[in-house]
């Protein structure tokens, strides 16, 4: 069987350091931090006093007040990331066989705020459970696709991928397949998240995995670099329009790139530590070379996973190095979540789109705020510090990971 060609012709973005897809690319790059005190809750109690957060981010914008409170935020930030992606990929609604149109998003939580606010009310009530009818609506994970579905009609396959930080480069290669196979023509894939809350900060400060560079939070985020303590919460979404490449060319769309594979694999060694000698890495990025018929020296740029963790930053630059060999060296490698931070469940679905945005710019987005070198990482391997780098990209690789040891990879190619 011919396998389908895929590209993607539409995307959009809500993201701490902008919050639609030319702003997210200002954002990237100039080099923008997109942490600071958090401003949802009072932090007093908490070791972690800062996150990325959206910044100047009004349902009202978006939403009239009664739909807004049935909306969790991550389903809110599904909705106006997939708004702007259908928008920008100039598809005819009224035109399209909405019976091969789907939806595939991931979410590595969904709806946490939802759940932690309607636990605390009943918590502090008379023990009679009074809780909101739309409590389960508004905080299950499948509910982002669920709404991208019903506003616009599509009827092709529609659900959730959860694979922790790994959800939305899963839903994207997912959509891939789907595509590949002929069983649709367009997806509507991405991801979406909104962690920055009570439950999220505390949850995450008892697994010691957070910055708690409370004294300078805008520089909290520092991948690669040996004064690294872990990383900064974030939160947004990100959408891409993937769609058949004949059935965009009919149309006269604008493609951004081709997406030329995907690859997945698991660390299976333990449920938040990436494996010392990133084996499941390197498995997922040969996979994903294979999936896509390309060779190591094909790539120019890859956007790491890059959490600014102590184990995982290392670990993933020495797969990097094995599975590359000598032409890793000539390779952009960055981590763009040391603007955004970790968008958990949506990071593989932003991080792609600074990827596919790198590509048509020929412009490498940096890995901002190092200031120490890590006697760890080889000095050979070019981590675009602290500036943007000007160079051609022509494929670009996208690594996201998840705790439980998901990995999934996904790779790019610029048409034309």
């Amino acid at each position: 069987m011919q396998l389908k060609r895929v590209v993607v012709t539409g995307m959009g973005a809500l993201t701490p350091i902008g919050n639609n897809l030319e702003a997210y690319w200002e954002g990237l790059r100039t080099g923008k931090s997109g942490s600071a005190p958090i401003t949802y809750f009072d932090t007093e109690k908490f070791k972690t006093k800062f996150a990325c957060e959206l910044k100047g981010y009004d349902p009202s914008d978006y939403f009239d007040r009664k739909e807004a409170r049935k909306l969790d935020k991550f389903a809110q930030y599904a909705l106006v990331s997939s708004d702007e992606a259908i928008a920008d990929s100039g598809i005819d609604l009224n035109v399209v066989d909405k019976f091969r149109v789907g939806v595939v998003w991931g979410a590595g939580i969904g709806g946490l705020e939802t759940f932690q606010n309607e636990v605390i009310n009943f918590a502090e009530g008379d023990g009679t459970p009074r809780f909101n009818p739309f409590f389960i609506p508004k905080m299950i994970a499948d509910i982002a696709p669920g709404n991208i579905s019903i506003k616009h009609g599509f009827m092709g396959p529609n659900y959730t991928t959860v694979s922790a930080c790994a959800s939305s480069a899963n839903a994207m290669i997912d959509a891939l397949n789907y595509i590949r196979l002929g069983h649709c023509d367009v997806i509507v894939t991405g991801g979406s998240e909104a962690a920055v809350t009570l439950a999220g900060m505390g949850g995450f400060n008892a697994m010691h995995a957070l910055s708690t560079r409370n004294e300078s939070p805008e520089t909290a985020s520092r991948p690669f670099d040996a004064t690294r303590d872990g990383f900064v919460l974030g939160e947004g979404g990100g959408a891409l329009i993937l769609e058949e490449y004949e059935h965009a060319k009919a149309r006269g769309a604008k493609i951004y790139a081709e997406v030329l594979g995907g690859g997945l694999s698991s660390d299976a060694y333990h449920m938040t530590a990436p494996h010392p000698e990133g084996i499941g890495v390197v498995k997922v990025m040969e996979n994903c070379l294979m999936n896509a018929g390309m060779k190591p020296e094909d790539v120019d740029a890859i956007n790491t996973h890059g959490t600014s963790t102590p184990l995982g930053d290392v670990a993933e630059l020495k797969a990097i190095s094995k599975v590359f060999g000598d032409h890793a060296k000539e390779i952009n490698i960055n981590s763009t979540k040391s603007m955004t931070g970790h968008l958990l469940g949506a990071a593989g679905a932003i991080e792609a789109i600074a990827s596919i945005l790198a590509m048509e710019n020929n412009l490498v987005p940096p890995t901002i705020n190092h200031s120490v070198v890590d006697d760890q990482i080889d000095p050979s391997l070019n981590l675009t510090l602290n500036k943007a780098q000007e160079r051609e990209v022509k494929v670009a690789m996208s690594n996201t990971f998840g705790f439980g040891g998901h990995n999934a990879c996904v790779l790019f190619k610029k048409i034309g």
